[in-house]
């Protein structure tokens, strides 16, 4: 278990002070995937660091087990954490590389070539990891936080990289870490692959936590519910809906998109007006939607989007 108590970092001083997390407090519960979500220069990083005692907080706590991760006596045993996957040696073997770990926890190379196996590295293993590309690179990072049989695992952005059959591979992975009782937090920005993974959510904004919550309810709670209709008749559909709580747009004559209205309350009038439909769906919202619309306001950075040049006919 994962437990963080008020948790505060400044970095500099005066008025330079920057406030990178605060007051932060949440609990990372064994037997599920907790995804931690935020935009970048949310906090996720430094609160990540501070679990592992790589930054020392301001105030506040952050301990594994009952207690701070740099007390643990066997600390790979305790907490298995991939932050950084090229901080590696490069002039290094994958397996010597897991080799040299291992020599600081007493376990053997037994052990070395069961997590090589379980990330799929066993037949490049004898390679110089200086050479391996970002998805290989990945893998040796999280056979690295496996190493120790940790009951407790964090990993940060582990699909980077990876090809559709490594993020499914991941994806599998650490569910059953997670049915086996273990505690896994994980970062990432990929939103589709954190709602096909993650049981509960935290998120982060500005330094402060925004949401703890399981994914469903989170989704549930911050997207609005929308209704798809198609039909030829659309405007007479748009106009028996018409209601100040129902909002309606369209991208083309014959779809609708509904908010404020059931898939079945939409099918009922449809039928008793005799307005033939083609197609009538319930949109499930996706984390993505969801995740934008609650941090709007928190996001550092903003882009723009180039207009294309008008031509002229």
């Amino acid at each position: 278990m994962i437990e963080v108590h008020e948790l505060t970092k400044k970095y500099g001083s005066g008025d330079k002070t920057v406030t990178a997390v605060d007051h932060v407090s949440f609990t990372v519960r064994p037997g599920v995937v907790t995804g931690f979500l935020g935009p970048n220069g949310a906090g996720k990083s430094t609160t990540m660091r501070s679990i592992l005692g790589l930054d020392k907080p301001t105030s506040g706590t952050a301990t594994v087990n009952g207690h701070l991760f740099r007390d643990a006596p066997a600390p790979l045993s305790e907490l298995g954490a991939l932050l950084e996957a090229k901080a590696i040696d490069k002039g290094r073997s994958a397996r010597n590389h897991l080799l040299a770990l291992a020599a600081t926890i007493g376990v053997g190379g037994r052990r070395v070539d069961e997590v090589l196996d379980l990330v799929g590295l066993t037949d490049v293993a004898r390679k110089r990891a200086g050479g391996f590309s970002l998805g290989m690179g990945q893998r040796l990072g999280i056979a690295g936080s496996l190493l120790g049989d940790p009951q407790t695992i964090m990993l940060d952005e582990p699909v980077n990289g990876l090809d559709p059959d490594g993020i499914l591979w991941i994806r599998n992975l650490l569910k059953e870490l997670a049915a086996q009782g273990r505690t896994v937090f994980v970062s990432s920005h990929l939103m589709s692959e954190m709602q096909l993974t993650a049981e509960h959510l935290i998120v982060i904004g500005q330094g402060r936590i925004m949401v703890d919550l399981p994914m469903a309810d989170f989704i549930r709670q911050s997207s609005q519910h929308r209704v798809r209709v198609v039909t030829p008749d659309a405007t007479r559909l748009r106009d028996l809906l018409a209601g100040p709580e129902v909002a309606i747009t369209s991208d083309d004559p014959q779809r609708l998109e509904i908010e404020g209205a059931s898939a079945r309350d939409v099918g009922i009038l449809a039928a008793a007006n005799g307005v033939v439909l083609y197609e009538l769906v319930d949109v499930v919202p996706s984390l993505e939607e969801a995740f934008m619309e609650l941090t709007r306001d928190t996001v550092s950075y903003h882009g723009s989007v180039a207009q294309p040049e008008r031509r002229a006919a």
